[in-house]
C-alpha cells in the first residue's frame, strides 16, 4: 500500500496515529495551560504571596555550611543558672486574635501605580549605590566612612552593616547581593570581639535581629543557625546572681562562665529592648531559654508601672542590680527609653495577646504620655501638630515640661498609631497621626529640608488638646531669649537647634511608614517623597551617603561628617522604600518590625 494512502487511514477517526496524535495534542494543551496558570499566578500575584514563593523555594546557592564561632556559647556552663524549668512562650487561646492592623487598599489606578514605581526606583538605586560603596570600601567591617572611602569597627567588628542589611537586600529583590552577604555571614566568628565588651543591646537588635528577619524572610538555615550562636552570647548576658541582664558583656568572663555583674544604672530601653528578639528566637527554635530569660524583665517593668513619679512611664535611668524601675524623675520616650515603649505594643502583637500584662503596659505608658509628655508647640501657620517632650519630676512631685525633643523620638507617632489600632483605639491612631505630623513639620521647616537632632520649641498654654493655638511672636522672641543655644537663622517657632545634626535616622520615616500602612492615606507617601528628596540630595557624597553636620544652614552643600551608620540601608532606606511598595510587601499584619526595622513574621494565631 502506498504511504500516502496509509497515512490517511491512520489519520482518519480510529486510526492509531489519530489516536495518538489527539492523546499528544491534549498533554500539549494541558502543558501549555499549565505553563500559563503558573506564569499568571508568579507575574500577577502579590507582593507577598512571591514573597512567600521565595521564602519557600529554598537557597539560590549550594546550602553553605557556617563557620562555627571558636566559642561555643551555648556550651559555656551558666555560673548563675535559672532557678526553675524555662518558661515557655505563651500561646494565645484558641480561636483569639488581634484585630486587623493595615488599611484595606483598592485597586490602584495605573497613573498612580508608575509615579509610585518610579519613586521606589529612586530609593532603590540610593540603596545600591550606598551597598556597593560599603561592598568595595568597608567589607565585613560595621560601617562606612564614605568620604575617606574606608571602613570602621564599631560594634564588636561583626560586620554590622552586612549584617543590619541583610532583609534589607532580599526585601528589595537583591538576591545577589544577599547571597553573597550570607556567605560572609557564615564566616563571621562570634567568640572573638574587636572590644573586650559587647554591648548587649546594639547587639541585639542590629545583629541578632538582622539575623532573625533574614532567615524569616529567606528561610536560609545558616542565618538561624548563626542566630543561635549570637543569641547564646546574648543569653550569656543573663549569668548574674538575680538573672538579670548586664549592659555590656565582659567577653573574657562571658566565656569563663565565671558570672557577671550588673551594674548600677542603665538607661531603661537597655532591658526594655531585649524582649522581641530573644522571643523570635524561642519561637523559631523551640528552645524556651530565651523567652525564659526575658520573662522577667516584662515582670519587672508590670510590677513598677504604676510605682513612679509619673505612673505609667518609666524614669530614664533604672536598675537591673537593685530591679528597681520606679526611682527617679526624668522621662521621656526619647533616647535612652525610647524602644522600651515601643516594645510593648510590638511584643503584644507578636505574642497575639497571650500575655495581657503587655497590653497593661501599652495602654499605661499611652495613658501617661498624652497626659505629661505631648503638647502643642505654637508654630506661625497654627497647624495642629504635636511633640513629645521631656518631663522632670521636681522634689515636690510636680512635673516640669521641657519642651525639648529629639528626631530619635519621632518613632512615637508609628508606635501610637500601631497600638491604637491593637488596642481599638482610633483616637490614638489620630494621636499618632499629630505626632507624625509634628516631625514632618520639623522636616519642611529648615533650610535643607530635614529635621535637626535635637531641638526646642514653645509649648502651647492649652497643652495637647486640640484646641486652637495662636501664634504669638511676643511669647516666641522671649522664649528664645531665655534659651543660650539659640542662634538667629533658626526658623521661627524653634527656641534651639541643640543638636544641628542629621545622622541619616529612620524615626521619622518610620512612624510616616506607618501612617501610609494603616490609614491607607496617600498623602503620607507624598510626605515621604519630599522627605526623601530632602535626605538623598543633603547627604550624597561619591560613595553613598554620609551624617550631616549642620542641617539648620541655608549653606549648600550641607557640611559632610565621614560616617554612614548601619541603620542608613537597615531603616532609613528601607522604610522609604516600603512607603513607595505595594502594601502587602511586609505587611503588618504578618510582620512585627523590631527597633532596627528588621521583620519578624507573627505565627499564626
Amino acid at each position: 500500500m502506498p504511504r500516502v494512502s496509509r497515512l490517511r487511514r491512520q489519520l482518519r477517526p480510529g486510526g492509531r496515529l489519530a489516536a495518538s496524535w489527539v492523546k499528544t495534542a491534549v498533554l500539549v494543551t494541558a502543558f501549555c495551560l499549565t505553563a500559563l496558570y503558573l506564569f499568571a499566578r508568579h507575574f500577577g500575584a502579590s507582593e507577598s504571596v512571591r514573597l512567600e514563593r521565595h521564602m519557600n523555594s529554598g537557597p539560590l546557592l549550594h546550602p553553605l555550611k557556617p563557620v562555627k564561632s571558636s566559642v561555643d556559647w551555648g556550651a559555656v556552663q551558666c555560673h548563675y543558672p535559672p532557678r526553675q524549668e524555662p518558661k515557655g512562650v505563651p500561646r494565645p487561646p484558641r480561636g483569639a486574635a488581634l484585630p486587623r492592623i493595615q488599611a484595606r487598599f483598592g485597586k490602584e489606578p495605573a497613573k498612580v501605580r508608575k509615579k509610585r514605581e518610579d519613586r521606589r526606583k529612586s530609593v532603590l538605586r540610593l540603596a545600591r549605590r550606598s551597598w556597593d560603596s560599603y561592598r568595595i570600601y568597608a567589607w565585613k567591617k560595621d560601617a562606612l566612612q564614605p568620604l575617606s572611602r574606608a571602613g570602621k569597627d564599631q560594634f564588636s567588628g561583626w560586620a554590622a552593616t552586612l549584617v543590619d542589611s541583610l532583609d534589607t537586600l532580599w526585601i528589595m529583590g537583591l538576591r545577589d547581593e544577599f547571597d553573597e552577604a550570607v556567605a560572609a555571614v557564615a564566616e563571621i566568628d562570634f567568640g572573638s570581639c574587636t572590644s573586650h565588651r559587647v554591648n548587649i543591646f546594639e547587639t541585639n537588635i542590629r545583629y541578632l535581629g538582622g539575623l532573625l528577619s533574614a532567615y524569616d524572610l529567606s528561610g536560609r538555615k545558616v542565618l538561624l543557625q548563626k542566630a543561635v550562636e549570637l543569641g547564646d552570647l546574648i543569653y550569656s548576658g543573663f549569668d548574674t546572681a538575680n538573672r538579670m541582664p548586664v549592659d555590656n558583656i565582659d567577653f573574657a568572663a562571658a566565656k569563663a562562665g565565671s558570672g557577671l555583674v550588673v551594674e548600677d544604672t542603665v538607661v531603661s530601653a537597655s532591658p526594655g529592648t531585649l524582649t522581641l528578639e530573644m522571643t523570635r528566637l524561642s519561637q523559631l527554635t523551640g528552645d524556651p531559654k530565651y523567652y525564659d530569660a526575658i520573662a522577667p524583665i516584662v515582670e519587672l517593668f508590670y510590677r513598677g508601672q504604676n510605682q513612679t513619679a509619673l505612673p505609667g512611664l518609666f524614669p530614664m535611668f533604672v536598675s537591673m542590680l537593685r530591679e528597681d524601675v520606679t526611682t527617679g524623675g526624668t522621662f521621656t520616650l526619647g533616647g535612652g527609653a525610647d524602644s522600651l515603649y515601643e516594645y510593648f505594643p510590638k511584643m503584644h502583637a507578636l505574642l497575639s495577646g497571650a500575655d495581657p500584662k503587655l497590653e497593661t503596659l501599652t495602654r499605661g505608658f499611652m495613658d501617661a504620655a498624652k497626659q505629661h509628655l505631648f503638647f502643642r508647640p505654637m508654630v506661625p501657620d497654627n497647624d495642629d501638630i504635636l511633640i513629645s517632650g521631656n518631663v522632670n519630676v521636681d522634689a515636690d512631685g510636680a512635673p516640669r515640661l521641657d519642651p525639648e525633643t529629639e528626631h530619635l523620638t519621632c518613632f512615637i507617632g508609628g508606635t501610637f498609631a500601631l497600638a491604637g489600632r491593637l488596642l481599638r483605639s482610633e483616637e490614638d491612631v489620630e494621636v499618632g497621626a499629630r505626632l507624625t505630623r509634628g516631625c514632618v513639620y520639623a522636616y519642611q521647616a529648615f533650610a535643607t529640608g530635614i529635621m535637626p537632632e535635637r531641638l526646642n520649641m514653645v509649648a502651647c498654654e492649652r497643652g495637647a488638646g486640640a484646641e486652637p493655638c495662636r501664634w504669638d511672636e511676643d511669647k516666641w522672641v522671649a522664649e528664645r531669649e531665655k534659651r543660650p543655644e539659640y542662634k538667629p537663622h533658626l526658623p521661627k517657632g524653634f527656641t534651639t537647634a541643640k543638636d544641628p545634626r542629621y545622622i541619616l535616622r529612620p524615626e521619622a520615616i518610620e512612624s510616616v511608614f506607618y501612617m501610609y500602612r494603616i490609614t491607607g492615606d496617600s498623602r503620607w507617601q507624598d510626605v515621604a517623597w519630599n522627605m526623601f528628596r530632602a535626605v538623598a540630595k543633603g547627604t550624597a557624597t561619591e560613595l553613598g551617603s554620609a551624617a550631616l553636620l549642620d542641617v539648620t544652614v541655608s549653606k549648600w552643600p550641607p557640611p559632610l561628617d565621614d560616617y554612614m551608620e548601619s541603620f542608613w540601608i537597615a531603616e532609613t532606606l528601607k522604610y522609604f522604600y516600603l512607603v513607595f511598595s505595594p502594601p502587602d510587601l511586609i505587611s503588618l499584619d504578618e510582620y512585627v518590625l523590631n527597633t532596627e526595622a528588621h521583620p519578624f513574621r507573627r505565627p499564626a494565631a
